[in-house]
């Protein structure tokens, strides 16, 4: 699941909100020759930005520092054109991996990241996080948020229901029943955005795929596994049955994520399926919310059962910087143990770099024990060798939703888009 310039047109400029700390500082330094930053994040994200942002500007009072934020599709489809123009943020999200046109990878080969090896934060951070950091040995972004993909529920809805958070396929089919009977829906989803498109199918193909072919991309990238011919099919086809057993809310084409936020705020959704940064915008909208994430089953064995968790959060720096010193200040500020726990308690994750002062907060309490036990996957468009794959995903599971498509046209598609790209 997982996981986000300056100068925008109008029509951008509408789907952008943003957030401005300045003014003059205490030392007399004036605003025209204090040091501006612009910080770019995704709008899932703008709790613990914000927060991270204010600590910042507590102990770098000179420096004045710009939020703007825009959802996962904005950002991946003009981030690259304003850097690419020069008209890029200082910081901004990027996606770890290579699985979108903001990824690590997928900037870093057009040279719109600047290197960060040689920062302290690269000292601590483990080494099974690099493989999504990093591009032929050197770090391209700060890790931010070890993040999940799973079922979030209000214990509260739960109760109202007489239900209790499955561990089983049965039983989930059997809580949708029973959500229903009581005026609800078990899950809000929000499929007119498209990154939540893909979330079930995560949650789902990491037990039906991963669980037992933990390589499975490494197998396809070779040419000997296919997604026609792989759990990836069991995922589809238990995505539709979910939808058919009125599972999620009705018309979830015509749903926005914001509108799937509220449907869970409200009481009218039991949960949703949603990347663990979720928790925070549901607890902004209904503060006394008490949250849980769960891995979603979809096997009658719970010993299978395995959930997408990897690095979501993460932070590029522009080359083209015109503030480098400060926006590198950022950076490091992202990477301390104070950042990164300020970050994370605000926003519901765990440290993408770990350290042992980190209180987990109970909402996401599976997903560090999973984290520790080892049974979550990476999340599956990390490891894609072209943000093409991804898109190909986004469009299948609208057409499929809309009646357009079939399961094997849907992994059909999603085999060329590999072939084409890898």
């Amino acid at each position: 699941m997982p996981r986000t310039p300056r100068l925008l047109g109008p029509a951008l400029a509408l789907m952008l909100a943003a957030a401005s700390l300045t003014g003059c500082s205490p030392s007399g330094t004036s605003a025209a020759e204090a040091p501006r930053i612009t910080v770019m994040a995704n709008t899932t994200d703008e709790v613990p930005v914000n927060s991270v942002v204010a600590a910042f500007r507590r102990q770098n009072p000179d420096t004045h520092v710009t939020v703007t934020l825009a959802d996962t599709d904005t950002l991946q489809k003009e981030l690259p054109r304003k850097l690419r123009a020069g008209e890029g943020p200082d910081v901004f999200t990027v996606w770890p991996g290579s699985g979108n046109p903001a990824s690590v990878t997928a900037l870093e080969e057009d040279d719109l990241l600047e290197e960060l090896s040689s920062r302290r934060f690269n000292l601590t951070m483990p080494m099974g996080v690099k493989p999504v950091t990093d591009v032929d040995g050197g770090t391209y972004a700060v890790p931010v948020t070890f993040s999940a993909i799973g079922a979030i529920y209000s214990q509260q809805a739960l109760e109202a229901v007489g239900g209790t958070a499955p561990t089983t396929w049965t039983e989930l089919l059997a809580l949708c029943d029973t959500a229903r009977r009581h005026g609800k829906v078990l899950f809000a989803l929000g499929n007119e955005t498209p990154w939540v498109t893909q979330l079930v199918t995560y949650a789902l193909v990491a037990t039906t795929v991963y669980a037992h072919l933990p390589d499975f991309d490494r197998q396809v990238g070779y040419g000997e596994r296919t997604f026609a011919r792989s759990g990836w099919r069991a995922a589809l086809d238990k995505y539709l049955e979910m939808d058919e057993h009125g599972c999620f809310n009705p018309a979830p084409l015509n749903t926005t994520y914001e509108e799937a936020v509220d449907q869970v705020a409200s009481g009218r959704a039991v949960g949703v399926v949603q990347v663990a940064g979720a928790l925070s915008a549901i607890r902004a909208q209904a503060p006394g919310l008490d949250l849980r994430m769960t891995a979603l089953p979809a096997t009658d064995d719970p010993d299978e059962t395995r959930m997408p968790g990897a690095v979501s959060a993460a932070y590029g720096l522009n080359p083209a910087s015109r503030h480098r010193r400060a926006a590198l200040a950022f950076i490091d500020f992202l990477g301390s143990e104070q950042g990164q726990n300020l970050y994370n308690r605000t926003g519901a994750t765990l440290p993408a770099i770990p350290n042992p002062s980190f209180t987990t907060d109970p909402a996401v309490k599976e997903v560090a024990e999973r984290q520790k036990a080892g049974t979550t996957v990476p999340f599956m468009d990390q490891q894609w060798p072209d943000p093409a794959v991804q898109q190909a995903h986004f469009a299948q599971i609208r057409a499929l939703f809309a009646g357009t498509t079939d399961v094997d046209g849907a992994l059909s598609a999603l085999d060329r888009a590999y072939r084409e790209h890898r």
